[in-house]
């Protein structure tokens, strides 16, 4: 341990990770435990960057309780996979696993990647083996370091998807954990003696104070919300060419109830850097994060309060001194959406794309509804890649005519055709929430389809049903489902009451206000339903509901992250 540091003032985690030896810990005797479903408590922090967290079935807490029982224990596995695109093989291995090892569904996350849930701790080192057999891994998709990489996810709508891809994948690399931990743990490797220069150059003995997340986006579309990411590239492109890209740092949405201190905030562009600065520039914004993020109080260790605190000058200024250069004035941009495009479009390649919207990102087969048979019979065929959007739909990518026309007739016989929904719904990220998230509070991916539809009712009443409007739900206010950016957004307070946020933006810049406390689903479709009919009656023309609430003052727009109460 070293006598520098003051381990009295810094969060346990800090001094956690820093005994761990590189993130090992005692994770392979947790593992190898097996009078218990669970890891040790420490391990639980370390286990998340390997991709792994610790969760249990809160719905039958009460029934193990009664019989004396722990509580029943298993594990979230979380892909790293920058830019979210799958081989047709690698989607029929996630199949496969989910179908063996875990709850026998697929999760498209908010991150652009798959996890698989109700994984049993018996099962972790076989199921994250058999994922890196196929060239995937889970190695840094949680913990305190740089974690998936998003980027524009439809090629059919740029042709420059897939130099932004290789920027992902080329960030992502650079800023990987170099400790031998993962492959060890889960891969059975040697393990191989390194100096601590060597194992970790970049990140240290103790890693980032917290986790940090980066997205890439290709103006006009804002599809994974580039100002919600600790760091952010938007793409310039002229002539058909990224010539640069206004970088974005210090978004970050998670905050806790009760604590003012704590809040969301939308990222500040802080200009402009070439395509050979990109690795450069998000290398150095890591490192002034490393050394200046608040690593006494986790809550505000992300990078928003390090910018905070410092300024975005002094930021900037140290920023500059770290790069050896100035980066240039932002160009002008103009984002339009944070939506997906749903449907097929063919794209400048001559191949077709089909955009498929996943409710909740939750892939499955319920009664007549088979999702997850109708997918693995269409990977089957072996045709264009799998890709996934920040906004959990699923993209089938780059298919002939011909198997354009397979994939229609398999989704039209396993009940699941690809058919027009509402713009509310088409609009609309949910987080896991119960029953398997610790922080839950209230439902949110099992209960915001069934408050969509009752919403829908109102929203056709007023012919607004087409209408496209942004809505998020989270279980608890940490901001996995980006509810803050949502035009109307709702966040669990406990079990069927949710705080009402108005607001936000539809291209995804402006965080939305709260409007209403602890609502129950009658509340919460009271209180809307007035706001429609005005919004119908009194919009401007093509005026998004976002920008009608503000003006009509159902609530004040916020001119920073640090204003916003809950």
């Amino acid at each position: 341990m070293s006598d520098a540091i003051n381990w009295l003032e810094l969060s346990e985690v800090e001094k956690l990770k820093y005994e761990s030896n590189y993130l090992r810990g005692t994770l392979e005797k947790s593992l190898a435990d097996p009078l218990t479903g669970a890891i040790a408590e420490g391990d639980t922090q370390l286990s998340k960057f390997h991709g792994i967290y610790q969760q249990w079935d809160r719905d039958v807490d009460k029934e193990r309780k009664r019989q004396k029982l722990e509580p029943a224990f298993s594990f979230l596995i979380r892909l790293r996979m920058p830019g979210g695109k799958f081989t047709p093989k690698q989607w029929l291995a996630m199949d496969e696993l989910s179908e063996k090892y875990a709850n026998q569904t697929l999760k498209l996350t908010t991150r652009q990647t798959f996890q698989l849930h109700g994984v049993l701790k018996k099962n972790l080192k076989a199921t994250i083996s058999e994922m890196n057999s196929y060239l995937m891994d889970t190695i840094a998709a949680c913990g305190d370091v740089n974690r998936n990489v998003m980027s524009h996810a439809n090629p059919a709508q740029s042709p420059l998807h897939a130099e932004i891809i290789d920027v992902a994948k080329n960030i992502s690399e650079h800023l990987l954990p170099k400790t031998g931990a993962y492959h060890e743990i889960w891969l059975d490797k040697k393990l191989v003696a390194n100096s601590k220069e060597e194992i970790e150059p970049l990140y240290g003995k103790r890693y980032l104070p917290r986790k940090f997340k980066i997205g890439i986006v290709i103006p006009p579309h804002n599809d994974c919300d580039v100002f919600s990411q600790d760091l952010g590239f938007i793409a310039i492109v002229n002539n058909e060419k990224i010539v640069g890209y206004n970088v974005v740092v210090g978004g970050g949405l998670g905050s806790t109830f009760g604590m003012p201190e704590t809040y969301p905030r939308t990222g500040t562009v802080i200009g402009f850097c070439t395509p050979e600065q990109v690795l450069d520039v998000a290398e150095k914004v890591v490192l002034v994060q490393r050394d200046n993020g608040n690593r006494k109080n986790r809550k505000q260790a992300r990078l928003k309060y390090t910018i905070d605190r410092m300024g975005v000058d002094g930021f900037v200024e140290e920023l500059t001194e770290r790069l050896g250069y100035a980066l240039q004035p932002q160009r002008e941009y103009e984002l339009k959406t944070t939506g997906d495009s749903f449907g097929w479009i063919k794209g400048t390649d001559k191949k077709w794309h089909l955009t498929y919207f996943v409710e909740g990102g939750r892939v499955s087969d319920t009664g007549e509804r088979k999702l997850k048979t109708a997918l693995r019979e269409i990977a089957k065929i072996g045709d264009g890649d799998f890709i996934l959007t920040g906004n959990q739909n699923l993209i089938i990518s780059g298919v002939s005519a011909a198997v354009k026309n397979q994939v229609d007739a398999l989704l039209k016989e396993h009940g699941v055709p690809a058919e027009a929904i509402s713009g509310l719904r088409k609009n609309s990220i949910a987080c896991v929430a119960l029953p398997t998230c610790p922080l839950a509070f209230a439902e949110a991916e099992r209960y915001l389809p069934t408050l969509v539809s009752k919403i829908e009712k109102i929203l056709a009443e007023y012919q607004l049903d087409k209408e496209e409007i942004v809505i998020r739900m989270t279980g608890c206010p940490n901001g996995c489902g980006r509810p803050y950016l949502a035009e109307i957004g709702l966040i669990g307070k406990s079990p069927g009451y949710y705080n009402l946020y108005l607001g936000g933006s539809f291209n995804g810049t402006k965080l939305n206000t709260l409007y209403r406390q602890t609502l129950n689903e009658e509340q919460i479709l009271n209180e809307l339903q007035p706001i429609i009919a005005d919004f119908a009656a009194n919009r401007n023309g093509g005026e998004h509901f976002s920008d009608f609430v503000f003006r009509k003052e159902y609530v004040k727009e916020l001119t920073e992250g640090k204003l916003f109460r809950h």
